[in-house]
């Protein structure tokens, strides 16, 4: 009985890969960049919403396959939001109870679209207490902690089949610069950054992986100092990037360089997003543009041409309260004003 059920559910996840199409590349026009073409791979556009439905899945397939998931089994995961509403509507998917344990500072939106997915919430004072609560609750109710801390690096064939890397690359095939100078990422977990980084050499891609991270994230210092006892005393205010611990999942070596991103700057590119997009985006998107446009002036300032490439990981719709809330920006980052002309200039002077 196991067993069949165990197909079936791999069934259940393989005919909804198949029902959704890939996520669009758009370009974005950058007039004060001749010469240098930016594109936003869009995972908003997935069912469940974000860059993390592509790793549900692949946690879902790993478990399943690793008869680690049977029929019932409590599925759980220490999650900001965007991994554990993915994870839900995979629960949903395959008739399994989700639990997400997650800070109490989470966005409202995200927390409903976990009820939504009729997965339920358990709330923890500060970050780095999720992993033990959700490892406590995988114990007492007999389920499956997912951790997709750990397991996001391996989860996911990076040699190819369609995942994020070869999607990027087989949509950039007939525009003017088709290999990207730069493809720009933020990492939460670590793993869409490996396999990024190793798809690139992989394939033997001239491409530069480069890494943004927030503030109050311990990744940009652990990239540098290689020290895997690095902690913050507070988490990223960035929601699903940045970490207040080195995860197991997140490898330093395949990446090229890693960016310190403002949580200023962050906010103030999703300002100047909405203006040349027409639609609001996540704040981990204003790190990967503010990041990608820095990379932009340097290549502008160095006479090159070519294309960057980074993702649009979620929508804006989901942070009304905090992001697009003027009196939570006030309180919690500060003036973005700075930023955003140094933006809205084009980087002039750089």
């Amino acid at each position: 009985m196991t067993a069949s059920w165990v197909r079936r559910a791999i069934h259940e996840i393989d005919a909804d890969f198949q029902r959704s199409a890939d996520t669009h590349l758009i370009r974005l026009p950058l007039p004060e960049f001749p010469g240098i073409a930016l594109y936003l791979k869009d995972e908003s556009t997935h069912p469940s919403g974000s860059l993390k439905h592509r790793l549900a899945r692949s946690l879902f397939l790993y478990a399943l396959c690793n008869g680690w998931l049977r029929e019932n089994t409590p599925v759980i995961e220490a999650s900001s939001g965007s991994t554990a509403i993915s994870e839900a509507y995979f629960s949903r998917l395959l008739g399994l109870p989700f639990i997400a344990v997650m800070p109490a500072s989470t966005a409202r939106r995200k927390i409903e679209q976990i009820e939504f997915y009729g997965g339920r919430c358990h709330f923890v004072e500060q970050t780095g207490q999720i992993y033990a609560a959700s490892e406590h609750l995988a114990h007492d109710l007999g389920g499956h902690y997912m951790d997709q801390f750990t397991y996001a690096e391996r989860a996911t064939d990076w040699r190819g089949n369609n995942n994020i890397a070869d999607s990027i690359y087989r949509q950039m095939s007939r525009e003017p610069f088709p290999i990207p100078r730069y493809v720009v990422m933020g990492a939460g977990t670590g793993g869409t950054s490996a396999t990024l980084g190793r798809y690139i050499r992989y394939q033997g891609h001239a491409t530069q992986l480069v890494v943004v991270d927030p503030e109050h994230s311990v990744f940009y210092d652990y990239y540098h100092q290689r020290n895997p006892l690095l902690t913050s005393a507070c988490g990223s205010r960035i929601e699903g990037i940045g970490r207040p611990r080195v995860e197991p999942s997140f490898i330093p070596d395949v990446i090229d360089r890693m960016i310190q991103v403002p949580d200023a700057a962050s906010l103030a590119a999703l300002t100047w997003l909405t203006r040349v997009l027409g639609r609001r985006a996540g704040a981990s998107t204003g790190t990967n543009i503010y990041g990608a446009l820095l990379l932009a002036a340097e290549m502008r300032a160095r006479g090159e041409q070519g294309s960057i490439v980074t993702l649009l990981c979620d929508s804006g719709e989901r942070y009304p309260d905090t992001y697009y809330n003027e009196s939570w920006i006030n309180q919690h980052i500060g003036d973005t004003s700075p930023y955003l002309e140094r933006l809205m200039s084009g980087f002039s002077g750089n």
